[in-house]
């Protein structure tokens, strides 16, 4: 996506130098489009929502929000944080805990030159839409997680922003809010004109509520698509890990792939150069002895992990190449996978993804 001079929208060039660490990301995000920052601890997310909340400023590049230019340090041009239209919800909501919730959303609404009285009913009116109407004079503390996160997101609209950011609203809530709370974040970001850049460690937070995926490493950009695309094609170890695949990267001459770091896969169709291999733990069949099935990849390694997920577990090989396979209690039990157990993998040619690296 290219943005167009004066679009509604944000065009970002975040370069920022810190402490032995560089960001460089690019960040274009239509209105009413949903973005998500991934990546791992250290990776620079967090860095560069500073940097569009106007907490930090740029070292190089520049960012500008519906055609206004909010930092530019070659021009001179930084815009202070409560003077760009920009709502920001915390992963701690960061409620004031001596205000009701109707004051902690009027709170912005006043910030910016409202009345007392006017602000205190635009905020009855958020809260409503956020279906809290009831809760107005409750303060944080008799607040549940998924409460207060609507009422910190109540606060973040009621301003009007242009650029909405999220920091992992989803992280403070238990399992069993978090599925309720996430439909109902990924309703009032439908109806939300402006553009939001959220940032999640969660996987499925990303893929339900962002229409596209950044993947930051290091501080830089290392995928990016819709989330399909990504979980279709992961390009590096993270992000494989992320979408739970298993992900190697080789050599391929016609159907055979020497994988770097050890072992050789086959694929079901031929391709030349370097790619990338992709397939899911849930295509690995173990074996206590070498299969003699259809599966054209065999290969023999030992349990180096156990890990329940539910109704399955998943099992680590040390093999050339490592593997990640799920397996049902049962399976473990009949094939008496304990650290350290000698076993087979198998996996199918059509089971396996290849792409261009």
């Amino acid at each position: 996506m290219t943005l167009e001079p004066g679009s509604p929208g944000l065009d970002a060039e975040l370069v920022v130098d810190r402490e032995g660490f560089t960001l460089e990301v690019s960040l274009e995000v239509g209105a009413g489009e949903v973005l998500a920052l991934l990546g791992p601890n250290g990776a620079g997310k967090s860095t560069a929502l500073q940097c569009l909340a106007g907490l930090l400023p740029l070292s190089a590049g520049s960012a500008t929000l519906a055609g206004r230019c909010l930092d530019d340090p070659v021009a001179g041009v930084f815009v202070p944080a409560p003077e760009r239209r920009v709502g920001m919800v915390f992963q701690d909501y960061l409620l004031f805990p001596h205000l009701s919730a109707v004051d902690n959303v009027a709170f912005g609404l006043r910030a910016r030159g409202g009345g007392r009285r006017r602000a205190r009913e635009q905020a009855r009116d958020w809260l409503g839409r956020v279906d809290l109407a009831d809760l107005a004079d409750v303060r944080p503390a008799a607040l549940s997680g998924g409460q207060a996160q609507r009422v910190a997101l109540a606060r973040a609209l009621a301003t009007r922003p242009r650029l909405l950011l999220l920091d992992e609203p989803l992280a403070a809530l238990d399992a069993s809010t978090r599925m309720q709370v996430r439909s109902d974040l990924r309703r009032h970001l439908d109806a939300y004109a402006g553009c939001t850049v959220l940032v999640s460690h969660d996987p499925l937070d990303a893929m339900v509520l962002a229409d596209r995926l950044v993947v930051v490493e290091g501080g830089r950009v290392v995928q990016q698509g819709t989330p399909a695309d990504v979980a279709r094609a992961p390009r590096t170890d993270y992000t494989a890990r992320l979408v739970g695949l298993n992900l190697y990267r080789g050599r391929a001459q016609g159907q055979s792939v020497d994988v770097e770091g050890g072992g050789t896969l086959t694929t079901a169709a031929p391709v030349v150069g370097e790619v990338f291999l992709a397939f899911a733990p849930s295509a690995v069949a173990l074996h206590r002895d070498e299969p003699t099935g259809s599966a054209r990849n065999r290969w023999r390694g030992r349990v180096a992990g156990l890990e329940q997920r539910g109704d399955t577990v998943r099992v680590e090989l040390d093999a050339s190449p490592r593997v990640l396979a799920d397996v049902t209690v049962a399976a473990v039990a009949a094939l008496d996978l304990t650290l350290g157990a000698s076993v087979w993998a198998a996996v199918k040619a059509t089971e396996i993804a290849c792409y261009p690296a």
